[in-house]
């Protein structure tokens, strides 16, 4: 496994308490297909018939932990044993410790210093390339986080992200952009407001338009967070909570976002 994986985001999974219905709202909202795998506990998000995301149930002990549905991003690492080493040597609490995937890799669970929650991932087979990303695709990632500096330090050395660009949301305060050791952009990191309860990762799914949406997320007894709004460089995103809880954001690239 060569270094070029290093604090990519290799996959997103979505914890819920209703897979069933989390599948049909999924569906209507990035037009997802669905697959079961392994034994069937498991489903795979598709696009093209080709996974793009996963979903389960939430296991008893979160739920009676009043853990509350929620999407995870799985950062890639060359190795998952050494670089869960070195979140915990960082600060960061190991929730899960490294664990096989069965043919399909190794992972771990871990908080940051901030008490957001992610996980760290190795892949069996490093992908053969990096393609730009399409529709029903993860094309950004934020960071809603309790010190901003202390985050950029931490996901600096864990994984050589760069702070490359700041922007003046007004009443929202700074955002930060991030690059990855590359230098392609990544995500954002911001200040989370008092109205958000803890630190937290938002993936944003690309879609042909936020505006047809956000009038899924309505009509599919969802809630919108942020209504659909224009960001830097023309694109257009809206940010929601799915019917069980969970928060989701979708993004349209370019002038046609609407």
């Amino acid at each position: 496994m060569t270094d070029s994986i290093r604090g990519r985001f290799l996959w997103h999974e979505l914890m819920t308490s209703d897979p069933a219905g989390a599948s049909t709202f999924y569906g209507a909202l990035v037009g997802w297909g669905t697959m079961p795998w392994m034994d069937g506990s498991y489903t795979l998000f598709t696009m093209g018939g080709v996974p793009r995301a996963g979903m389960m149930a939430l296991l008893p002990e979160m739920k009676s932990a009043g853990v509350p549905p929620h999407w995870l991003c799985y950062f890639g690492v060359p190795d998952c044993d050494a670089s869960t080493a070195e979140a915990a040597r960082l600060g960061a609490t190991v929730v899960r410790p490294p664990a096989d995937i069965p043919g399909t890799g190794r992972f771990s669970v871990v908080y940051d210093p901030q008490q957001a929650v992610f996980c760290l991932y190795t892949p069996a087979e490093e992908p053969a390339s990096w393609p730009e990303p399409g529709l029903g695709d993860f094309t950004w990632h934020e960071l809603a986080t309790s010190d901003v500096d202390g985050a950029f330090r931490f996901y600096g050395e864990l994984f050589g992200w760069a702070k490359v660009e700041s922007v003046d949301m007004g009443e929202m305060g700074m955002y930060h952009m991030f690059a990855q050791s590359d230098g392609s952009l990544a995500g954002g990191i911001y200040l989370k407001p008092a109205e958000i309860p803890y630190s937290n990762w938002l993936p944003y799914a690309c879609v042909s338009s936020a505006d047809a949406a956000a009038e899924v997320v309505t009509a599919k007894d969802g809630t919108i967070l942020v209504p659909p709004m224009d960001v830097p460089g023309g694109d257009r995103v809206t940010v929601l909570m799915d019917p069980q809880g969970a928060v989701f954001a979708v993004h349209a690239v370019g002038g046609n976002g609407r």
